[in-house]
């Protein structure tokens, strides 16, 4: 079991090692800015929606800014989010409030198809973006 803090963020990461690797995170400071990488990975959609709920809130109660990445996110949990960073082979494609990013994506061709989740239409663009920014 490892315990370590950071003394600017005072952030505390507990890791313990069973079957599956167990890995818990405690808000400790006053810190303004929270950065997570792939918080879903091994998680089920339901717990998924439950932490970024969580999370949602700790911003909102603590008027702080948190960036994090999720693959894939179900249509749930996309919505909990209030701005997003749409990214292709690091570059950004669009940054700006959640609600307008459909917008966006028509405005440049991209067309959402009725009963396709938002996520998974991102995704699909996402793929097919490198090669049309190549062309231009």
């Amino acid at each position: 079991m490892t315990v370590w803090q950071h003394e600017f963020i005072r952030v505390w990461f507990l890791t313990v090692g069973f079957i599956s690797d167990l890995q818990g995170e405690m808000l400790v400071g006053p810190a303004k800015a929270f950065f997570m990488d792939e918080i879903s990975t091994g998680l089920d959609s339901s717990t998924t929606f439950q932490i970024v709920k969580c999370l949602r809130h700790v911003v909102h109660v603590l008027d702080a800014t948190m960036v994090v990445s999720l693959l894939q996110p179900p249509p749930e949990t996309f919505e909990l989010f209030d701005d997003v960073i749409i990214l292709s082979e690091g570059h950004i494609v669009y940054q700006g409030p959640r609600e307008l990013v459909l917008n966006f994506f028509e405005s440049i061709g991209f067309r959402c198809p009725d009963r396709k989740s938002i996520a998974d239409f991102l995704q699909e663009v996402i793929w097919t973006l490198p090669g049309i920014l190549l062309c231009h």
